[in-house]
């Protein structure tokens, strides 16, 4: 016999155990979709948050406060390390605008600095008779603003220094405000019209590009105006933080931006020399970086999660390739009588494992990146296929078809062919 022969042979056998290889392919199947599964909505996820923190750059940090509730990523002990202590009452102060306006003002390492204050996203807006719901997010900025997050102008113009100064009531509007508000997707609608936020009336200046969304949040049902109004109508100036965002103009020089920034904003803050610093300073990267730390966290879980499964799928693929050999032994008996030899049973028994593991990859493969891809749609990313792990999917499947066959195989070729035949 030769290799097409065995082939043929293996490929008809398969075809007249339909329950049998079903079941078989069915538990594959699952395993792989998994695996496949999971990665491919981990890659939509990590895409997702790489747009996100894309808009700032690695050439970026923040300014914020420093919380009681330890969301400085562990800075805290290696700075105690270092000689310098933390009074209890310097955490969860607010920056105050004074500061902020300070330290825009007397920073003059080569970049942009952008001020802002949030708002929150219990807010509606109102058009006529049209209303959005209570959900809103509103943002309060500079001049700056737009640049140092991502969001580009649609229609309009941007937020100019003398409507920070004056803390006149002008706004920008995302895609999904003016679409509620206007019934429109034309920018231009919107501009110049009088809408009120929480009953207060405010001129629109501009409307925003489409951001999509992130994590179930959307980038287009917000509101910017500046800060001045934010902490005049929609924040308590008591409790309310400023942050301060700076971009710097050369990348290599962003330590020493930092190392600059931190020096002028202790003076700000009145920091004694041992003292710790009462805010944090967050790179860009540093977002990003943690974030691929939990995603990686994710997709080693998805493999052990996959491997299980597929581990499983092995020994019931062993199990019924065994079961395949008792019920066959007659036909083993018959084709080593007409001249077959053991190497031609033992490669028809693994072919049989391989083709049907690599069946089940293939229905896996595209139930895990159908299922993946539903989280991408939620997400607003685009189609994605991981490449890597389809690659890594099928050759799985081969060592799984090979590992399950090799002692079935090698049982059915070490049969006697006499008492095969005679076999009941």
């Amino acid at each position: 016999m030769n290799f097409a022969d065995t082939l043929s042979l293996s490929i008809r056998t398969i075809k007249s155990n339909r329950l049998r290889t079903g079941i078989t392919v069915a538990i594959i199947a699952l395993g792989i979709a998994a695996l496949i599964g999971i990665n491919t909505a981990i890659q939509a996820i990590s895409q997702k948050f790489m747009e996100s923190f894309s808009s700032m750059g690695a050439n970026g940090f923040t300014i914020r406060y420093r919380s009681a509730f330890r969301f400085d990523r562990g800075e805290l002990k290696k700075e105690e390390k270092g000689g310098k202590k933390l009074k209890k009452s310097n955490t969860n102060k607010p920056i105050t605008r004074e500061q902020a306006e300070g330290f825009k003002e007397r920073y003059k390492f080569p970049g942009k600095v952008s001020l802002s204050l949030s708002g929150g996203n219990n807010n509606s807006a109102s058009f006529g008779n049209k209303k959005t719901n209570p959900t809103v997010y509103i943002n309060g900025g500079d001049e700056n603003y737009l640049d140092m997050n991502g969001f580009e102008i649609a229609a309009g113009r941007n937020i100019n220094e003398l409507d920070v100064s004056t803390g006149r009531n002008v706004c920008l509007i995302g895609k999904d405000v003016y679409d509620k508000l206007f019934g429109t997707s034309n920018p231009e609608t919107p501009v110049e019209k009088i809408i009120n936020i929480n009953n207060i009336p405010f001129r629109v200046i501009g409307t925003l590009e489409s951001k999509g969304s992130t994590f179930g949040r959307s980038l287009d049902n917000n509101i910017i105006t500046t800060y001045n109004s934010v902490r005049r109508f929609f924040t308590s100036s008591a409790s309310s933080t400023f942050t301060i965002g700076v971009k710097t103009a050369d990348i290599n020089q962003i330590e020493t931006a930092i190392g600059e920034a931190e020096g002028l904003f202790r003076v700000l803050r009145k920091n004694e020399i041992k003292e710790e610093s009462n805010f944090l300073i967050d790179k860009s990267d540093a977002f990003v970086e943690l974030a691929m730390r939990q995603i990686g966290w994710l997709t080693g879980s998805a493999v052990v999660i996959g491997f299980i499964t597929l581990m499983g799928a092995a020994i019931g693929l062993m199990n019924i390739m065994l079961v395949a050999v008792t019920e066959r032994t007659k036909e083993v008996g018959l084709i080593k009588a007409i001249g077959g030899k053991q190497g031609d049973v033992r490669w028809q028994f693994l072919l049989e494992a391989i083709l049907i593991s690599l069946l089940g990859a293939v229905i896996g493969i595209f139930l895990g990146v159908l299922l993946g891809n539903i989280v991408s749609m939620l997400m607003s990313t685009g189609f994605v296929v991981p490449w890597l792990w389809v690659l890594l999917g099928v050759l799985i499947c081969t060592v799984v078809g090979l590992a399950a066959g090799s002692y079935p195989a090698y049982k059915a070729s070490r049969l006697n062919p006499i008492e095969a035949l005679r076999y009941e």
